[in-house]
């Protein structure tokens, strides 16, 4: 009550908003005033203007920081290193030249806003009448910003979402923030839900910012890692899908020069359909895959005939349960009916007599007490639980609200009669333990037997997983609702848009499993080389906005993740649309046939008609009941996605009927054709089927044929109608089969069906339906906040160790004194690691075995220690110790710089080449690893609850101790691989003459060996060079007198001979010789396992 009365005098927060911002909006009018006298040439020049102020505002700092930037990079003390640095980015938060800029140019931007806004306003009048080629499509230009509109791309800029209903003319809106931030010229992204939209406004709008004097770029017109693509980044407004936006980066962060390299800084982003990319597409992250093998594909043809005919069995098991739950039900057995029933609900939830026997009054609430009785029951201790045996009827059970299935102890027995333990993981430890402890057993013997058991292992697990994925591809993954099948390819369905997903895969082999299912070519498995989430993607941004017709029913979200205000901006005209109470039915059938009738009787008023549904499973069935009934109509789903421009276009004339999956996620307006805004008498059924006359409303109706789990999804269906004040209508028809209803359906709907008395062929409609069907829409809305934000906290953890990563791979790209200096970090590191590590095994100072301590960093690093040696005094301190095996370190380090950079080309020296190579292959090689290692941690954690563990606290602690591992593994490995590294230079001369009957002698081959010394090879008897360097090429006839052939330099030591050529243009992991394989490295056969546990076996 107070809160209301206080709302009364005070007015909303928006309306407060509103009021801010007035000042801002009358300035645009005065510089409007200005302009509407000046010439087009005047107008135009406003650009410059701009960038003239900008560039006196900034130029000293943007001088100042690119200078500190480049002696940053060439700075060799590490202590001057960091005063830079500090100079550059500041301290203790104070951001130092890089955030004065920053701040320079955003109050620079807040002051010429008024002008830039009213510069885009006058320019969009002057364009007027003239025509612009969008898509293959020739469109009028008639647009002008209203002042809403402008109030929209106000508190745009100022980085907040603005709520603007369909039909306001978003698009428009995005011109005067986008146009005012691109002119810094560090780059504006317009972020898109799909490629269509991207290249439809990316051309449509280019026409206003071209005339401005503004450079456009489409990342959906280019094609990845090109030189088009990067043009399109350095356009002054790029626009893209969210996809393309975050793959992009990771590629950037995967390559191995400079060049190659495509984005630019993340300033500022602007997000259409915001709710859509950064809450809806935030349930997945973005990942970067590539292959491992192709061993599993034939084992997923071989076990999927044993899995369907497991899920045939399945089905007939619960046939068999529901004919006796309805018998016991009958008998009045209500206790054993409702059990038999939640028994086949566990087996095949979406058996037909199972759903229509759940309709029937007081079945469903039986059943969700005889489920809660379960879940009390699971809770106590094994001896006192009375519904063990409840699953044991079954061969395996679903969980479809957690998405998941498992064998029973019966399903095991049913795919494997013969061995029970075929599909049961042996505990390896114990095993492990017998092994070690069996003393009739050798040395020998126990590492043969360990190998054989890590074999049987991995073997069993990998059966077992792909068992696991079978089954849920065939009991949760339905084709036409969750995937299509096209041109032989299983591809993914977005449950948000409705459209297909080319490129994207399910992991964990689940997609492999669907392929078999279909009787597809099964595509070899893959393992994640890349990835991030699309909220930690978008908080790169130092600015970032978005745009959306419903907003605030998630602002908290928005906010708790992104920082992200919500700001909703009134309508231009009143939106007059007739929204009404759904209508609910018992069984589907019923439904679709109600949906029918309506339609009919709206066509044959005249009016447009669009029916939403949520699969393509769904649009289809309705496209053929409409065939039926003679009503000709249009489909826009998954499979017809090409038609889209077209069907849109014509959505509004009138009687037309569109058939669309979840067209809300489209983007597009559906514009009305002539004469369907007057209202028509009409006559319409009451719930007791008599007829009643009523005056129909015109415009756009809406047929929802049931409702999504968001409820925003469902708001912007309905605002597909009503735009600019147009008259229109919208409905949900709704069964109690329907998905969410059955799902998330509360057992009050049922008892208010069961009190309401509905019998089948009857349809309900009250307030109170409707109120319990969005308190459903909030569980799931809330179920999935909780999975958004789970997801955010464990990518969180990987997103700390990915920035040092990627800075570490910034360091390598760069080149410089930076990156010497943290390659002489790792070689410190590694080198007292090794020696702290060796002298640890030892119980005193006394018993160090010197020897053996030169012996492995000879072996590791090519290092020797004159002091290990005897030469002088030895050290009785572990850290005495280590400080002289580092300075051997860093001498060692020092020499092999110096002896490359001897080695000159036109691009200078060969050592910061070098480096660059290792320290690219070395992180990549072992981040794909941590990746794997942090997915399975991921996958297993949540085991730890059951020890009343929170599994976020274990993960966080796991993974950081991994990360810890492996920032030492990237040390040791880098330092290993470039001590050891030799550079191969042969000495130029002419090829070998093919008709000579023995070949000239060769001239000796000079080399830098491991220590970087400069020593000679002779030739061998055949006239060439050591064995490890390539041919030099073709002959050519002793009568020709060739030039002399060039050699690039070839790379030995760091697994195979590689040329500097090579190092420029080839990926950073290449394939490896067998002898060059350490036993913990990953198999060069792409399996994704380790040598040891691949083909290191039989070496």
């Amino acid at each position: 009550m107070f809160k209301r009365v206080l709302t009364a005098i005070l007015g909303t927060r928006h309306d407060r908003d509103l009021k801010r911002i007035q000042p801002i909006l009358d300035a645009i009018h005065e510089h409007e005033a200005r302009l509407a006298g000046a010439t087009d040439d005047d107008v135009r020049a406003q650009t410059t203007k701009f960038r003239a102020i900008l560039a006196e505002r900034t130029n000293t700092l943007e001088a100042r920081a690119a200078e500190l930037r480049e002696q940053k990079r060439r700075a060799a003390d590490a202590a001057e290193r960091e005063r830079l640095d500090n100079e550059l980015t500041g301290v203790d938060g104070s951001g130092g030249v890089e955030g004065e800029l920053r701040r320079n140019i955003a109050e620079t931007l807040d002051e010429i806003l008024p002008e830039a806004f009213a510069t885009v306003r006058e320019a969009s009048r002057r364009l007027t009448g003239s025509t612009v080629n969008v898509t293959g499509r020739e469109l009028l230009w008639n647009m002008v910003p209203y002042d809403v509109q402008l109030m929209g791309g106000i508190q745009l800029h100022l980085g907040k979402i603005a709520e603007m209903a369909t039909g306001e003319g978003k698009t428009l809106v995005a011109t005067m923030p986008l146009y005012l931030n691109a002119l810094p010229g560090k780059g504006a992204h317009l972020v898109t839900v799909n490629s269509y939209l991207a290249r439809r406004d990316s051309q449509w709008m280019g026409h206003l910012y071209q005339w401005l004097g503004l450079t456009v770029g489409c990342l959906d017109d280019t094609e990845a890692g090109t030189p088009e693509r990067r043009a399109a980044y350095l356009a002054d407004i790029t626009y893209g899908t969210n996809n393309e936006f975050g793959f992009d980066y990771l590629r950037d962060n995967m390559v191995v020069s400079l060049e190659q390299r495509v984005q630019r800084s993340h300033v500022f982003a602007m997000v259409d359909e915001v709710d859509s990319v950064l809450i809806d597409e935030a349930r997945t992250p973005l990942i970067i895959s590539g292959p491992v093998g192709n061993e599993g594909d034939v084992q997923y043809f071989e076990h999927n005939a044993a899995v369907s005919r497991l899920v045939r069995k399945q089905m007939e098991l619960v046939n068999v349960l529901v004919a006796e739950g309805e018998r016991l039900l009958e008998q009045g057995d209500t206790n054993g009916g409702a059990l038999k029933l939640y028994q086949a609900q566990l087996g095949h939830p979406k058996n037909r007599r199972l759903l229509k026997l759940m309709n029937e009054p007081g079945n469903k609430q039986l059943v969700q007490k005889m489920e809660l009785e379960h879940i009390a029951d699971r809770k106590l201790p094994p001896s006192k639980q009375s519904f063990r045996d409840i699953e044991e009827d079954l061969l395996f059970v679903l969980d479809e609200k957690g998405h998941s299935v498992h064998l029973t102890d019966r399903g095991v027995d049913f795919m494997s009669p013969s061995d029970h333990d075929a599909f049961v993981l042996p505990d390896l430890s114990e095993a492990v333990h017998r092994i070690d402890h069996d003393h009739e057993m050798g040395a020998e013997a126990k590492i043969a037997a360990r190998r054989q058991l890590e074999i049987e292992y991995a073997s069993k697990s990998e059966r077992l997983n792909i068992v696991h994925q079978l089954l849920r591809a065939h009991a949760l993954y339905e084709k036409d609702v969750n995937y299509v099948v096209q041109d032989g390819e299983v591809l993914i369905v977005d449950e948000f848009t409705g459209r297909t997903m080319p490129g994207r895969r399910w992991s964990e082999g689940l997609h492999q499993a669907v392929e078999a299912k279909e009787g597809v070519r099964v595509k070899g498995e893959t393992q994640t080389m890349a990835t991030i989430t699309i909220q930690n993607y978008f908080r790169m941004y130092e600015k970032l906005a978005g745009m959306t017709g419903t907003a605030e029913t998630e602002e908290t979200e928005f906010f708790t993740i992104y920082k992200l205000e919500v700001a909703v901006i009134p309508t231009n005209k009143e939106v007059i649309r007739d929204d009404r109470h759904d209508l609910v039915f018992k069984t589907r059938r019923e439904k679709y046939n109600a949906i029918v009738d309506e339609t009919r009787r709206l066509h044959e008023l005249g009016y447009p008609v669009l029916i939403g549904t949520t699969s393509v499973d769904a649009s289809e069935t309705l496209s053929k009941l409409m065939q039926r009934a003679g009503l000709v109509h249009n489909v826009l789903n998954a499979k017809y996605h090409q038609r889209e421009a077209e069907i849109v276009a014509n959505a509004g004339q009138p009687g037309a009927i569109t058939i669309a999956t979840n067209m809300a996620g489209r983007g597009t307006d559906i514009k009305l054709g002539e004469g369907v805004t007057a209202s028509k008498p009409s006559v319409v059924k009451d719930p007791d089927g008599k007829d009643v006359d009523v005056e129909e409303v015109g415009g756009l109706h809406i047929i929802g044929s049931e409702r999504h789990e968001s409820r925003r999804i469902d708001r912007q269906l309905r605002g597909r109608s009503g735009r600019q004040g147009d008259p229109g209508a919208s409905q949900f028809f709704l069964s109690l089969e329907d998905d969410l209803m059955r799902l998330f359906g509360s057992e009050r709907i049922a008892r208010l069906m069961d009190r309401m008395g509905a019998q089948e062929g009857e349809v309900l409609t009250h307030p109170l339906i409707t109120r319990s069907i969005e308190q459903a829409q909030k569980r799931v809305e809330l179920q999935n906040f909780q999975s958004r934000k789970r997801l955010l906290e464990y990518d969180d953890v990987m997103n700390q160790q990915r920035e040092v990563i990627y800075s570490l791979r910034a360091f390598a790209l760069e080149g410089g004194e930076e990156l010497k200096g943290e390659a002489l970090k790792m070689v410190e590191k590694a080198v007292a690691r090794r020696v702290e590590t060796l002298l640890a095994e030892f119980e005193s100072a006394e018993e160090w075995d010197f020897e053996l301590l030169n012996k492995e960093l000879l072996m590791h690093y090519l290092l020797q220690v004159k002091e290990f040696d005897g030469e002088g005094d030895r050290p009785t301190e572990v850290a005495d110790a280590q400080a002289r095996a580092v300075d051997a370190g860093r001498a060692a380090f020092a020499a092999k710089v110096e002896a490359l950079d001897l080695v000159r080309d036109p691009e200078g020296g060969y050592a910061d080449r070098l480096l660059r190579y290792v320290m690219l292959n070395v992180l990549d090689e072992k981040w794909k690893d941590h990746l794997y290692d942090l997915d399975q941690l991921r996958n297993s954690i949540h085991y730890r609850s059951y020890g009343q563990k929170d599994p976020l606290i274990e993960y966080k602690q796991e993974a950081y101790t991994m990360f810890v591992d492996l920032m030492n593994d990237v040390a040791e490995t880098f330092t290993d691989r470039f001590l050891k590294v030799q550079l191969v230079i042969e000495e130029e001369r002419p090829p070998e003459p093919v008709a000579a009957p023995t070949p000239p002698p060769a001239a000796p081959t000079r080399r830098y060996n491991a220590l970087g010394v400069l020593e000679e090879v002779p030739a061998s008897a055949n006239g060439n060079g050591t064995s490890e360097v390539v041919d030099v090429g073709p002959a050519e006839t002793p009568n020709e007198k060739p030039a002399a052939a060039k050699r690039d330099p070839v790379i030995v030591g760091a697994g195979r001979a590689r040329s500097m050529s090579d190092i420029q243009n080839a990926a950073p992991n290449g394939p490896v010789d067998w002898s060059t394989v350490g036993r913990n490295d990953p198999c060069p056969c792409g399996s994704g396992k380790k040598f040891k546990k691949c083909h290191g076996v039989a070496v």
